[in-house]
């Protein structure tokens, strides 16, 4: 394993996780908090995104308008069903959410979850690190990479991994603090 593969993989972990904070709602609304949201669409999963256009009219409503009408029963209940925890309202064309504020509980769940997102991630991470320190102990012990390149290779397989679980870190803090913003 190279040094630029473990540079990329870890990079795809940190997009994974800030993907996945993405659809954690914050106290305005975001038509991302959808996007892990499928309907079941003639016999098939489908994302929500495909089946309709979803938008932000003001900053407390998302507004989906479905591209096949009859299609929005099934996308009301998808919505139901989901962990979003908002009750769609329907007035025959289009599909409201009315994203109400969050509670000082809900805060701290929707914070914990954030938490459980980046500790994935960093685990994510700290596994990349693991199969490209592995990587390297086999090349040294095949002889492709001598003791002290060995060495330095794996200072910066550390360093990378550094660097990318502070970009967690970072993009943690931010979250938290976009929740905890009243």
């Amino acid at each position: 394993m190279k040094l630029n593969d473990a540079k990329e993989n870890m990079q795809k972990a940190v997009e994974s996780t800030q993907r996945s904070f993405n659809t954690i709602r914050t106290g305005r609304a975001n038509a991302s908090i959808l996007d892990r949201i499928t309907v079941e669409y003639y016999g098939t999963e489908t994302p929500l995104k495909a089946l309709a256009t979803i938008n932000t009219p003001d900053a407390s409503t998302i507004a989906i308008q479905p591209f096949d009408p009859s299609s929005m029963g099934r996308i009301e209940k998808a919505i139901m069903m989901s962990d979003v925890g908002i009750t769609p309202s329907n007035d025959g064309s289009v599909i409201r959410l009315n994203i109400p504020p969050l509670t000082s509980d809900r805060r701290k769940d929707l914070a914990k979850m954030v938490s459980k997102f980046a500790e994935e991630g960093k685990v994510a991470i700290r596994n990349i690190r693991r199969d490209a320190v592995d990587t390297v102990r086999k090349q040294e012990k095949g002889g492709d990479v001598s003791e002290d390149e060995s060495r330095d290779l794996q200072e910066q397989i550390q360093k990378l991994t550094d660097q990318y679980i502070a970009r967690i870190e970072e993009i943690l803090a931010a979250k938290e603090k976009d929740i905890m913003t009243v």
